[in-house]
């Protein structure tokens, strides 16, 4: 087996075959370049829209010579700027490896995560790992965080406020990270981080800089939303490939320098 069959398979993507009489009518040959259904193509880079009127943007980029992931997770398990620290039963500050060159942005915990503490638990974090290790990642070697730190009840819909009190403290531990690429899930956390209302479908496909120091930035669809939606995978898998390519580039262009 390939490895691109091997990877499509983690995914659940079912590889595209001839079948029936038309397979019957090609020689090996002609099944071997039989062609693979079009794939859109890449547009990058593109500009960073405005931040919605409703949300104040936070710094992009904190200084982190006086901070610390210690002192971070201690202010975030400590916040009360917004309703949500009353319903949660604890923070999700977001786990992995902080010396990760990849930094995995979600939106919000659920149920599971909110009981647990930890981002991307359950059948969608099961999907999360098997995409990220489609691309030759395991979960130890990235750092997974979401937009907000707390639950919000019933899972509805972050609020404007609510994202605007915790994207202070995704900035920073973007700092401190200091990730190489951004891979960023969801609808929610796409649109909170570029500032915009676009669908995810048209911000997904093509590459975004983040930030005064344009970090890349790729994203795709959640993998809650894969769950309930099969059918999009294969082109998650597009940007999957996408955001692995990006990520060599830059890899290749420190070591260069």
């Amino acid at each position: 087996m390939s490895r691109r069959d091997a990877a499509l398979d983690l995914l659940g993507i079912e590889r595209w075959r001839l079948r029936g009489a038309l397979a019957a009518t090609l020689t090996a040959p002609e099944v071997a370049t039989a062609p693979m259904p079009p794939v859109a193509p890449v547009v990058a880079p593109v500009a960073r829209a405005p931040m919605a009127a409703s949300v104040s943007p936070p710094p992009l980029l904190a200084d982190a010579g006086e901070d610390s992931w210690e002192r971070l997770a201690a202010e975030v398990s400590a916040c009360t700027a917004c309703a949500l620290h009353s319903t949660r039963t604890q923070p999700v500050f977001g786990v992995g490896n902080r010396r990760a060159e990849w930094l995995v942005i979600g939106e919000a915990p659920g149920a599971e995560e909110d009981r647990r503490g930890e981002p991307f638990v359950g059948r969608a974090g099961q999907l999360l790992d098997a995409m990220l290790k489609a691309i030759g990642l395991a979960r130890e070697q990235v750092f997974i965080a979401n937009v907000l730190k707390s639950r919000p009840p019933n899972n509805r819909d972050p609020r404007p406020e609510e994202i605007a009190a915790c994207l202070p403290f995704l900035m920073r531990q973007i700092a401190l990270l200091q990730p190489r690429i951004l891979l960023v899930v969801g609808r929610i956390a796409a649109q909170s981080l570029l500032g915009t209302d676009e669908p995810i479908g048209r911000l997904r496909g093509r590459v975004h800089h983040f930030g005064p120091t344009r970090l890349p930035m790729v994203v795709t669809y959640h993998p809650a939303y894969l769950l309930r939606s099969p059918l999009e995978k294969r082109k998650a898998w597009e940007d999957l490939k996408m955001a692995r390519r990006l990520h060599r580039e830059r890899a290749a262009g420190a070591t260069e320098a």
